[in-house]
């Protein structure tokens, strides 16, 4: 198979025919083969029973039912899982990605050689209150990643089959996925000018207030695993010894000016305690270490979702 197309969703009943016959009708003119995995993450409307209803009339169609709802991340990570298309495609279900993109998103990945390229709405039909906090989020991710993209957060993508088998998405972190894949191995990767269409149906169902909160603690997590979710004790370890060798010195040098010039109330003085604490700080940020390297080797598996149905 070609292509899989996964497409995480929730509570978009009235948008998905439009959106499988559009998808049907570039596939079958270019023509190519493939798959569509809608993952239902916990609709309450009549999502699924179109999916249902879709997947009679078209057998490229595939459905997955969450049994409550997990996120955007669990929608994705489990179409990952379940694609079998040698490029791996990803799309929002509410109307705003053009299937016509997807042609284009198959060569680069198929022909160019990419690994991983990821669409820009370079003009949005988002609100004031959307689009500049994506934008600040798109600067401070390119800061810190390397990564030279214009918007991280675009739902339309094209991966390698390896790539998506290979990374993993949980949490909120199908926001970075570009700098998991480039910290996974994948650098190899491109950006692809694409349309931003208005909704027509409803309201955005992933996202909020929170992800003003969540979007800079998930790329200070994501920079922090990359560096060091492998060898922790280098982080906690160098904090540590500088943190100890700090109080160290303090304390030397105030034992040394005890017994050579004879001072007193070197007890009362702030730099004993100073030193003291950065004693007991540089001990604690070393168990630290140990405790993340233990940790580490044994970590369980994170990705674990509650499935109800699959077509």
């Amino acid at each position: 198979m070609q292509l899989s197309i996964v497409i995480p969703l929730k509570n978009e009943d009235e948008s998905l025919p439009e959106l499988e016959a559009w998808i049907r009708r570039v596939c079958e003119a270019h023509p190519i083969s493939y798959e569509i995995i809608m993952v239902d993450d916990g609709s309450t409307d009549r999502s699924w029973k179109v999916i249902n209803a879709l997947k009679e009339n078209n057998s490229c169609v595939r459905g997955i039912k969450f049994r409550r709802n997990y996120g955007k991340s669990a929608g994705l990570h489990t179409g990952f899982q379940a694609a079998q298309g040698e490029v791996v495609i990803t799309m929002d279900a509410d109307l705003q990605d053009s299937p016509d993109e997807i042609p284009e998103l198959y060569r680069m990945i198929a022909e160019d050689g990419y690994d991983l390229v990821s669409g820009w709405k370079k003009v949005r039909h988002d609100p004031i209150s959307k689009t500049i906090p994506t934008k600040l989020y798109n600067a401070a991710t390119r800061w810190m990643s390397g990564i030279n993209l214009h918007d991280f957060n675009c739902g339309l993508k094209a991966y390698r089959l390896d790539v998506v088998k290979t990374i993993e998405v949980y949490g909120e972190m199908h926001r970075y996925i570009p700098v998991i894949a480039k910290w996974a191995g994948f650098t190899k990767i491109g950006e692809k000018v694409v349309e931003h269409r208005p909704r027509q149906f409803g309201v955005t169902k992933f996202g909020g207030f929170e992800r003003f909160i969540n979007g800079p603690l998930d790329l200070m997590s994501i920079s922090f695993v990359g560096k060091f979710g492998k060898r922790p004790m280098h982080f906690f370890g160098t904090l540590g010894l500088i943190s100890f060798l700090i109080g160290l010195s303090i304390l030397v040098y105030l034992t040394f000016a005890k017994t050579v010039y004879q001072e007193y109330g070197i007890a009362d003085r702030p730099l004993f305690y100073f030193g003291i604490l950065a004693l007991i700080i540089g001990t604690q940020l070393f168990l630290t270490g140990f405790l993340a390297e233990m940790i580490n080797r044994n970590s369980p598996i994170r990705n674990s979702y509650l499935i109800e149905k699959e077509i």
